[in-house]
């Protein structure tokens, strides 16, 4: 695969993780659209303790109305992306799993720190010790698995995912637990939503 300058974007070496071929489309004074830009995602996360987790940050958009006016990158290399989006704000996100066997005690200890996650670790007290990476965000999250398999870990329960299937994540506390020997490749939209009421004494502690 190229881009349209004709550089390679094929992404099968030992730098593919986070790398993401984006293209943005736009409208000009004439009302006539056209490619604006076609490269590698600039915003680009490859986690320092995990080799092959990593994530390109697509798009974000900022609570409010949505323009789609003007040349805006809202995902180059320089915006800011936080972990999950504020209530009505949006996040594009590519990620990439690696083995759960790829992450040491010191890779796990240090993954959300990496990613600004520290509160959605801590959103999810029932499961943190179940697997390295429960956590709870306040947003709905849509979930495609692109390549590879991937467990979809919650409280009570847990599926596999397959290439080609989809998940709708709804602020619910959850992990992602890669239990093959091959990387997975997921595609999320995360919706910045409420948090999900907690009526019982008990749960008290998961309300984010």
């Amino acid at each position: 695969m190229s881009n349209v300058n004709g550089n390679s974007l094929n992404g099968h070496g030992s730098d593919r993780t986070g790398v993401v071929r984006r293209v943005v489309t736009g409208t000009d004074e004439h009302g006539r659209s056209y490619i604006v830009s076609d490269g590698v995602s600039p915003n680009r996360h490859s986690s320092p303790s995990v080799a092959g987790f990593g994530a390109a940050q697509i798009w974000y958009t900022e609570p409010g109305p949505i323009s789609n006016a003007g040349e805006q990158d809202n995902g180059s290399a320089d915006t800011v992306i936080p972990m999950h989006p504020d209530v009505r704000a949006t996040i594009f996100r590519i990620a990439d799993f690696p083995p759960d066997s790829a992450y040491t005690d010191a890779g796990k200890s240090a993954l959300f720190a990496e990613i600004g996650g520290n509160a959605a670790r801590a959103g999810a007290s029932h499961s943190e010790d179940k697997h390295f990476w429960f956590h709870k965000t306040d947003s709905i999250d849509y979930g495609i698995v692109l390549e590879g398999e991937i467990w979809l870990m919650l409280d009570d329960d847990e599926c596999l995912l397959t290439a080609g299937d989809v998940v709708v994540q709804r602020g619910t506390s959850h992990a992602w637990a890669n239990r093959s020997d091959k990387p997975c490749r997921m595609a999320f939209v995360l919706i910045g939503a409420p948090p999900v009421p907690v009526t019982s004494a008990d749960l008290a502690g998961q309300a984010s």
